[in-house]
């Protein structure tokens, strides 16, 4: 029992987790941390906080639904990308006709955000 409660102890925190992973991708984007407030629910000074590990997100909070939504959304961007930054920044600031805008301005809402990542499933995985 003493070893599984030690492990637990020492398992990293998802918040945390999540938190450096989508603070990763949208540096890796382009997205500002303004932009990235916008996207997963929480006020700019909130993602500084994450940035510097004094905040973390909550997991009955909407904000870490979203910003698991938002690694999603660069995960399969970078496997369209090959991994190549530049390509996938570019893309999200190009106008883009079946989204009806570039997607750094359809992510800032939740609808917006899954029309993202439901866009690049269906690009990432074509029947």
């Amino acid at each position: 029992m003493t070893l599984l409660r030690d492990a637990a102890s020492t398992a990293p925190d998802p918040g945390a987790v999540l938190a450096r992973a989508a603070l990763r991708a949208a540096g890796r984007l382009g997205v500002t941390h303004d932009q990235l407030a916008r996207v997963i629910g929480v006020s700019p000074s909130t993602v500084s906080r994450l940035k510097s590990g004094a905040a973390r997100l909550e997991r009955d909070q909407k904000s870490f639904e979203l910003a698991a939504l938002f690694v999603r959304l660069f995960r399969s961007l970078d496997a369209i990308a090959g991994g190549d930054e530049r390509t996938a920044r570019a893309w999200m600031k190009a106008q883009n006709l079946a989204l009806g805008r570039p997607p750094i301005e359809r992510i800032q809402t939740v609808a917006g955000l899954v029309d993202v990542v439901d866009y690049l499933d269906a690009r990432r995985a074509p029947l």
